[in-house]
């Protein structure tokens, strides 16, 4: 297996390397204490959403309804707790205890994302490929609206459109259909993330699917860039240059390890549809430099740091409603 990341970087004492961690400790314990869910792909994305969040999504998580948003569509919803575990840590209204409570009944994070059930969920996904074409149409109603609302010396509405997708959404017919409409009008502020991990539930991609992604979404008019989906910097630097591609969707082929650090699931498939395992925890909280228990733990620093991204844009928010009251 190739991983592209080392055990040295993982368990980096870096603020930053921390705060990713935690995304996927709280991600393993949730799925473990549930007894039920998919920890690998928010271990394998958490650098990818992390970068997201920190450095380019625009919102406020003291006002999920802010019209002029960016909108982040988990369309591998399989996946979501990836997203609760960012939406606790940026100061949504999810708390920790919700996500010790993941998978109930009743709970505040159900199995699957569901919109008008969790404050910033932005649709319902679970059926691999609706997102992204749900995504589609969001990224239509942006350069609507902001056809028949922008002035030229007021943008009521200027937001992007981020979807993160795994391999199963690249298989299903309604993704195709959406993305081809997406690259025929030319939404320039449409960008996918594809968590390109080559890992089913049932084994390796290429058991039923060995297409070129890439290039079908190059046919398609996209602009398409690859990269190391454990790399910060260069996430950061795909997410910049797709911004700045306004006059095509975009797609960042991101290759990632599915639970990545975990010494004896991570690539596998054993870890993209059941809990690790007490033991396999354990282990992967050693390569992360982190304590087995007390479990669910998120340092302070790191709450405050992810706190403050949820408010970075809080002013912008509130000057975009002064501006459009006026």
């Amino acid at each position: 297996m190739t991983t592209f990341t080392s055990p040295e970087t993982l368990g980096s004492q870096s603020l930053e390397q921390r705060a990713v961690n935690t995304i996927r400790v709280l991600a393993m314990d949730a799925v473990q204490k549930a007894n039920s869910g998919h920890p690998g792909l928010p271990m394998g994305a958490a650098d990818l959403a992390y970068v997201l969040f920190s450095r380019f999504l625009k919102f406020d998580a003291s006002a999920p309804d802010w019209a002029d948003r960016d909108r982040f569509i988990l369309s591998a919803g399989h996946g979501c707790m990836l997203h609760y575990a960012l939406l606790y840590l940026t100061g949504y209204d999810v708390s920790l205890d919700d996500l010790k409570d993941f998978r109930q009944w009743g709970s505040n994070t159900p199995g699957h994302p569901e919109f008008g059930h969790t404050a910033g969920i932005e649709t319902t996904t679970g059926p691999l490929g609706q997102g992204i074409a749900t995504a589609v149409g969001m990224a239509m109603a942006e350069t609507h609206l902001a056809g028949r609302l922008n002035r030229a010396d007021l943008k009521q509405i200027d937001h992007f459109t981020y979807v993160l997708a795994s391999d199963g959404d690249m298989m299903e017919g309604v993704q195709a259909e959406a993305v081809s409409l997406a690259g025929h009008l030319g939404l320039g502020k449409l960008i996918v993330m594809y968590d390109d991990n080559k890992i089913t539930i049932d084994g390796e991609t290429d058991l039923a699917f060995s297409e070129d992604v890439r290039k079908r979404y190059e046919a398609y008019g996209w602009h398409v860039q690859s990269i190391n989906g454990h790399d910060r910097d260069a996430i950061a630097g795909a997410l910049a240059a797709a911004k700045k591609e306004t006059g095509r969707p975009s797609l960042i082929a991101a290759r990632t390890v599915i639970a990545l650090g975990s010494p004896n699931k991570e690539g596998s498939e054993e870890a993209h549809g059941s809990p690790l395992g007490d033991e396999e925890i354990a282990a992967t909280k050693a390569i992360y430099g982190w304590p087995v228990e007390p479990k669910f733990m998120v340092p302070d620093d790191v709450l405050e740091h992810f706190r403050a991204m949820g408010s970075t844009h809080r002013s912008d928010r509130e000057r975009w409603e002064k501006q459009t009251a006026d």
